[in-house]
């Protein structure tokens, strides 16, 4: 189905130049790939091309991107080989109805984001053939226009397409992402793989959101971890009556895992204060729906979904 023989080096485009799209925008063109960012606000990109993008933390890079955009139907007209959507998950409705009446065939769509089903929503609009899901595992946040802190990175991340046909394209974005200092690998099965992240992101971000802890405040206190707790519970309970395996050991590794983060402030916290939306449906609101498919209730996941809903409804009246 590509466009290019995947002997030869991809051009990739970037949808979202927040704290994840500037971080592969970053990685891959420091890797000599041409790359395309894109953003509606003008100031991300402007200053990713003209300044550079700047990460510190787990990672240091500063690096320009040379070739930037603001509006999809550029980014397509530009002809990269993969399109990365690093958008919020909120997002997704416009952004895939754009691409739907846009999209040209060949180009490879990577939903890089939080949540379940994110490439689904894409694929009801392209079909599954071109589309793939990634995994990332990193802490991120926007300090200023291409401007990023990574609290932690913890490689490798992971990639899979939706259509057998497009194995060997997943493996090739696999390989330019390893090779550019992003180590990824190519899966089948990163549906459980994506569960697990999310059920971390839904014991862990509503609770910080919802308080303004970060995460080693909420995981130390007594009160807020035994919401986190009862949480990451009522999530495997969702997993495991939808037949999807987390592992045996998940339990203690999630916990050990949000208890090494440290002082970050998870995504969902940095929208509240922001006041932006939040990636909440397709986070909590997910094992909501998925709780209700199996017959599983879910009253601490219904919670922290309407009491995000609550505080974004506050946030929209006060606009």
């Amino acid at each position: 189905m590509g466009k290019s023989n995947s002997n030869q080096r991809w051009h990739y485009g970037i949808i979202g130049a927040g704290p994840v799209g500037c971080i592969v925008a970053a990685f891959l063109a420091r890797g000599g790939h041409r790359v395309t960012l894109c953003d509606i606000v003008p100031e991300l990109v402007d200053t990713a091309r003209q300044r550079g993008i700047i990460i510190e933390g787990a990672e240091t890079i500063e690096q320009k991107v040379p070739e930037t955009c603001n509006q999809i139907d550029e980014l397509i007209a530009a002809g990269p080989e993969a399109i990365f959507i690093c958008v919020k998950a909120q997002a997704l409705p416009l952004i895939s109805s754009a691409l739907g009446d846009l999209y040209q065939e060949g180009i490879y769509v990577v939903s890089w984001q939080n949540g379940i089903d994110t490439e689904y929503e894409i694929a009801n609009v392209l079909g599954k053939t071109p589309v793939m899901r990634a995994v990332v595992n990193w802490g991120c946040g926007l300090l200023g226009p291409a401007h990023v802190t990574m609290s932690f990175h913890h490689p490798p991340h992971y990639i899979q397409e939706l259509d057998p046909a497009a194995t060997d394209a997943a493996r090739h974005i696999a390989r330019d992402l390893t090779a550019s200092g992003l180590v990824t690998e190519h899966t089948h099965q990163i549906v459980p793989m994506v569960w697990r992240k999310t059920v971390m992101n839904a014991s862990m971000n509503p609770v910080c959101a919802a308080t303004g802890l970060t995460m080693a405040q909420a995981m130390g206190d007594p009160m807020t971890f035994g919401v986190i707790d009862a949480l990451i519970k009522e999530c495997l309970a969702v997993a495991r009556a939808n037949e999807i395996h987390l592992g045996w050991d998940y339990y203690q590794n999630a916990v050990d895992y949000m208890r090494s983060a440290g002082h970050h402030k998870p995504s969902m916290l940095m929208d509240i204060e922001a006041s932006r939306r939040t990636e909440i449906n397709y986070i909590n609101g997910k094992f909501v729906e998925y709780g209700t498919r199996a017959g599983i209730q879910t009253p601490y996941n219904t919670t922290m979904r309407s009491l995000i809903k609550g505080i974004e409804f506050r946030m929209e009246a006060r606009r």
